[in-house]
């Protein structure tokens, strides 16, 4: 499992899986997850983009095998997440353009990449993206406690996403085997790990950076989103040429539930700006 130390900064982890033929040099792609979750939630899309791409997965600062060796309450910003991720595609793809896909939260690191660093990215993939936590969201995360933050802390990290597991992410139905994975697999995260992250995302507005980007772009939302209703029109209206997917589904973790689906949209927006057919 690789690993990125750097001096004075948060380390850094990620995972390879690379299926691609040995003798081809090829493309790198990168797939962030969002809040509170792990490289492992990727795990379905594995099998889909592998053969034809090298897929990178990294654990955010802090969460999955990512140490918590830096301060919490202070190092959630969204120049340290844009500085590790540069630090991820700096390792590797030394000096190529990657594709990168990200999911909520690490959609939001994507723009901030888009915008700022247009010169490291070949395609962006944003899923279940939002410009912003509005309260709205932050409130139904509270659980009924007087924070977001409050709710974390009082019931821990497995606990917590448990608990908002039904009312958020997952549709109606959904296995009960299937909760209790991603509840353990969250629940891994150190809780401070969680409220800083929290405390720095409802920080994070990237509206202005959005308007700036060029980077072909490929958006994948629930038609009727709980979470991202307003802002996956925001998407189409503020990104240049966007190309926008909406999936039929109310719940956020359209990424997971629907793995497939988001996968192959995304395997062939990479490949079609490679200008290379991701098929045998």
């Amino acid at each position: 499992m690789p690993f990125i130390k750097r001096a004075g900064q948060a380390t850094l982890h990620y995972k390879i899986d690379d299926f691609t033929d040995p003798w081809k040099n090829a493309p790198v792609i990168i797939l962030q997850h969002g809040f509170g979750r792990t490289s492992n939630l990727w795990y379905r899309w594995v099998p889909y983009l592998s053969r034809f791409f090298k897929v990178v997965r990294p654990d955010l600062r802090g969460h999955g095998d990512a140490p918590l060796d830096f301060d919490t309450q202070t190092g959630y910003t969204a120049e340290n997440l844009l500085g590790d991720m540069l630090a991820v595609v700096d390792q590797v793809s030394p000096g190529v353009p990657v594709h990168y896909c990200g999911e909520s939260i690490g959609g939001i690191v994507g723009m901030v990449l888009a915008a700022e660093r247009p010169d490291r990215l070949r395609t962006l993939a944003l899923v279940s993206a939002p410009f912003s936590i509005p309260k709205h969201t932050q409130e139904v995360f509270a659980l009924g406690y007087s924070s977001w933050q409050e709710a974390m802390r009082t019931l821990g990290s497995e606990k917590w996403t448990a608990a908002t597991n039904g009312s958020t992410r997952f549709p109606a139905g959904t296995e009960a085997g299937l909760l209790d994975w991603y509840a353990k697999d969250m629940g891994r995260n150190d809780v401070e790990a969680l409220v800083g992250l929290s405390l720095g995302a409802i920080k994070f507005d990237v509206s202005a950076q959005a308007a700036r980007i060029k980077t072909p772009t490929l958006g994948l939302y629930p038609g009727n989103g709980t979470i991202t209703r307003f802002d996956q029109e925001r998407v189409r209206n503020t990104i240049p040429g966007v190309h926008m997917t909406l999936l039929p589904s109310e719940a956020h973790s359209i990424q997971f539930y629907m793995a497939k689906q988001c996968a192959m949209q995304v395997l062939y927006h990479a490949a079609q700006h490679d200008g290379t057919v991701c098929d045998e």
